[in-house]
């Protein structure tokens, strides 16, 4: 039987096997944009992606060279037919989604 999500599994398996990350939250945002021109008579229901990855591997890396990097592991998902169309990311290391945290609920 094929995988129901077979876009979001691979995007699981390489970001997880090349950046370990300790936080990979994947949003398939596609049902908001099936009405946009260029979606017209595109069946793939996996388009539009969100991705918040928190890695070690971005350490010392700015936010360009990280989505580089997503970007490289994910060039065959990008590039195919039905594939995907736009990823938005938001690349954090440990600490800066701690700092993040932080802000969030107000404490320093």
């Amino acid at each position: 039987m094929a995988a129901q999500t077979p876009v979001e599994d691979a995007i699981r398996q390489k970001i997880t096997a090349a950046l370990n990350p300790t936080t990979l939250d994947i949003y398939n945002d596609s049902h908001l944009h099936a009405h946009h021109k260029p979606m017209q008579g595109v069946t793939s229901t996996e388009t539009h992606f969100r991705l918040v990855i928190t890695s070690e591997a971005f350490k010392s890396k700015m936010q360009p060279a990280r989505h580089r990097l997503v970007y490289s592991l994910l060039k065959d998902e990008l590039a195919q037919e039905g594939g995907i169309h736009a990823l938005q990311l938001r690349t954090m290391t440990p600490e800066e989604e701690a700092k993040r945290s932080a802000q969030e609920t107000g404490t320093n």
